[in-house]
C-alpha cells in the first residue's frame, strides 16, 4: 500500500478519498484553490498546497500545478476522485511521467473509451448490446440518412463529453439540422470537440448502470446495479439499488455484459458501464465512466464493500480478492443535495450555509464536506451534500429516506431537498415504475416545482 497520496479534487469527494485514506493509515495531500481556503478536506488532509486561484481552468483543472503539488509532498500516487481531471488521459500520463500512480484506469483505455462513439463500436463487437445508430462519428448527411433509417426520434450526442452537454432530442426531420449545429458548437465549447454520433432514442427508458471493480489482469467483480433514472437535464438526483425494473434474468444478463465489457477493454479499476433500459426489457450500452462514480455509496451500502478502498489496493499492485459476483443484501437510495434554486429551473444558488444539520439514526450515511459557515462558491459543482439511506427493503428505504430528509436542515442557501421529499412520496416513485422523462412529466404534480 502506498504511504503518502495526492487527492485531485475538492468539496465532498475529497472528504471521502481522504477518510478511506486514513482508514488505511495513508496519509492525505490536498490541493484547493484560495476559494476552498477554509474547506473541510484542506483541514482533514495531513498537509495541504494552495494551486491557483478561483476558477477551475487556472486550480484544479492546471495539471502540472496538481502534478507539481504531488511531487513537492512526496506523493506516490494520485486520486482524481470525480470531475476535473479524473477522466484526462493526459493527466494520467502527466501522472506516470512524473513516477506517480494514478490510482484509475490507464490512459490508453481512458481515450479509448472516452470517446463515447468509438467505444459503442468496441463494445458491440465484444456482444455487448448498444443502442442502435451511427458507427462512430458522423456529419448531418449521414445523421439524417440514419433518422430516416431507425425512425425518429433520434438522440445527437457529443463523442467527447457527458452530463447532457451536446446532446439534442431530435423529434422531427425540420429539426435535425438546427439540432446538429446547436449540439456540435456545446459540445465543442464544453469539451473542446465537436464531433457528434446519433442514436435511436429509446422511450420511456430507464437509466441502469453496472458498478465494476477490475484488476486488469482479467479479474472483474460486478457489484450489481442502480438505478439511475430521477434525472433533471440528464443529470442524476436520485439513485437506488437494485432497480426495481430488473428481474434476476435481466440483472445477470446486464452484469455478465458489463463484465465482458471490462475484460474486452482491459479495464483496471474502478468503473461504471451505463445502460439505457427499453419499455420491452431489452437493454443498451451508452457509456462507461472511468472513474470513481457519484452514486457509488449505494453500491457499498448494497454490498458492504468500500470502493475507495479497493480502487487504492488494486493501483498498489494487488489482485481482486474476489471476481463474478458481489454478494449483496437490502435496498439503497441516494438524494443529491444540490444549492439550487428548483423555482428558477434548478438554477445553481451560491452562498454561506448559516446552518447544516444532517439526519442521524440507524442505516442513514450523509457524505458532506458543508458544515456551519461554508462557503458555496459560483466556481464549481451545487453538490453539497448526498444523503445515503439503506434497509432491508425497498419500501422500508423510500421511508428512511423521507424521515432523514425530513430531518435534514440547511440554512443560508436553497437546495433540492424539498423536490427530493416529493419525488420519494411521489406514486410512481413508490411504485417503482417511473423513466428518465418522470420529474420533467411530473412538474405539476410536484408542490416544489408546481409553484414555479
Amino acid at each position: 500500500m502506498f504511504s503518502r497520496v495526492l487527492v485531485a479534487n475538492r468539496g465532498e469527494v475529497a472528504v471521502r478519498v481522504i477518510r478511506a485514506l486514513h482508514e488505511l493509515g495513508v496519509e492525505a495531500v490536498a490541493v484547493y484553490s484560495t476559494a476552498d481556503a477554509d474547506s473541510l478536506h484542506v483541514r482533514l488532509a495531513d498537509r495541504a498546497v494552495c494551486i491557483g486561484p478561483p476558477p477551475a481552468a487556472e486550480s484544479y483543472l492546471k495539471i502540472a500545478s496538481v502534478v507539481a503539488a504531488a511531487e513537492t509532498t512526496g506523493c506516490e500516487a494520485v486520486h482524481p476522485g470525480w470531475g476535473f481531471l479524473a477522466e484526462n488521459p493526459g493527466f494520467v500520463r502527466a501522472c506516470e511521467d512524473n513516477d506517480l500512480v494514478f490510482i484509475g484506469p490507464s490512459a490508453a483505455t481512458m481515450e479509448r473509451m472516452g470517446d463515447k462513439a468509438d467505444a459503442k463500436v468496441e463494445l458491440g463487437r465484444a456482444d455487448v448490446p448498444v443502442v442502435p445508430g451511427t458507427e462512430g462519428r458522423t456529419t448531418v448527411a449521414e445523421a439524417r440518412a440514419a433518422a430516416a433509417e431507425l425512425g425518429y426520434p433520434v438522440l445527437l450526442k457529443a463523442a467527447a463529453g457527458g452530463g447532457g452537454k451536446g446532446m439534442r432530442l431530435v423529434a422531427v426531420p425540420d429539426d435535425l439540422e438546427d439540432a446538429f449545429g446547436a449540439a456540435s458548437a456545446e459540445a465543442a465549447a464544453a469539451f473542446g470537440d465537436g464531433s457528434i454520433y446519433l442514436e435511436k432514442a429509446i422511450s420511456p427508458a430507464r437509466h441502469v448502470e453496472i458498478q465494476v471493480l477490475a484488476d486488469g489482469e482479467g479479474g472483474v467483480l460486478t457489484l450489481g446495479e442502480r438505478e439511475c433514472s430521477i434525472q433533471r437535464r440528464h443529470q442524476k438526483l436520485i439513485e437506488e439499488s437494485p432497480s426495481p425494473a430488473l428481474d434476476a434474468g435481466t440483472r445477470e444478463e446486464m452484469e455478465a455484459a458489463a463484465e465482458r465489457a471490462a475484460q474486452a477493454v482491459g479495464y483496471r479499476n474502478a468503473g461504471t458501464f451505463e445502460f439505457l433500459l427499453g419499455p420491452d426489457g431489452s437493454f443498451y450500452f451508452i457509456e462507461l465512466n472511468a472513474r470513481l462514480q457519484v452514486e457509488h455509496p449505494v453500491s457499498e451500502l448494497v454490498t458492504g464493500l468500500d470502493i475507495v478502498r479497493e480502487q487504492l489496493r488494486i493501483a498498489a499492485g494487488s489482485p481482486l480478492r474476489a471476481t463474478g459476483r458481489a454478494a449483496r443484501s437490502g435496498h439503497a437510495i441516494e438524494i443529491r443535495v444540490n444549492a439550487e434554486d428548483p423555482t428558477r429551473n434548478f438554477a445553481p444558488a451560491p452562498g454561506r450555509v448559516e446552518r447544516f444539520r444532517p439526519p442521524l439514526g440507524p442505516g442513514v450515511r450523509v457524505d458532506t464536506h458543508v458544515e456551519d459557515g461554508a462557503v458555496v462558491p459560483p466556481y464549481y459543482d451545487s453538490l453539497i451534500a448526498k444523503l445515503i439511506v439503506w434497509d432491508e427493503t425497498r419500501d422500508a428505504a423510500i421511508r428512511r429516506g423521507l424521515r432523514a430528509l425530513g430531518e435534514l436542515e440547511v440554512e443560508g442557501v436553497p437546495t433540492t431537498r424539498e423536490v427530493a421529499l416529493d419525488v420519494l412520496a411521489s406514486v410512481e416513485f413508490r411504485s417503482g415504475d417511473y423513466h428518465t422523462g418522470f420529474l420533467a412529466e411530473a412538474e405539476s404534480r410536484l408542490p416544489a416545482l408546481a409553484a414555479r
